[in-house]
């Protein structure tokens, strides 16, 4: 193998590289490198500003690098994510929790409160419609509940 061609594939690989669209998760790396940078005084707020600005405005793989070109690769701040933890944090996600019965817990409590001063400020009988607020949604956090607990002790969906 000629050492010349190898070195052009590699400029002719980084250059095709370069005009390739960037994602969201690419400007949103090179704004965190932006970031590291900044926190580490090699970069100043207003330099900051226009880098980060000009990151979410880049198109191509060649605009992101050329914001970082002149700063030291940035180093990992974080473990990786493992898929178990991954996994794990999106069957969290997924769960009811407290927030969300406390919500429908709320709800319902100020719906019925409602219904009772209505029923009681006009001496009659009102149709019950906070159940139609407390009822479906209560049946929803149930049926996820009952559902993880069945997928938490093994037993298929």
């Amino acid at each position: 193998m000629d050492p010349a061609n190898d070195t052009m594939a590699i400029v002719d690989g980084q250059s095709s590289r370069n005009g390739l669209r960037a994602a969201d998760a690419d400007r949103e790396r090179v704004a965190e490198q932006l970031r590291s940078a900044h926190a580490d005084g090699r970069l100043d707020l207003t330099e900051y500003d226009e880098r980060v600005q000009q990151a979410w405005a880049a198109r191509t793989y060649g605009d992101l690098d050329a914001l970082t070109v002149d700063l030291p690769q940035a180093r990992p701040s974080t473990p990786t994510v493992t898929s178990e933890v991954r996994r794990s944090h999106q069957r969290g996600r997924q769960s009811p929790g407290r927030v969300t019965v406390t919500a429908w817990a709320g709800a319902s409590l100020i719906n019925l409160v409602i219904w009772a001063v209505v029923c009681l400020s006009t001496m009659s009988w009102i149709y019950p419609w906070w159940i139609w607020v407390a009822g479906p949604w209560g049946a929803v956090l149930l049926a996820r509940w009952v559902g993880e607990r069945g997928s938490a002790s093994g037993v298929p969906r």
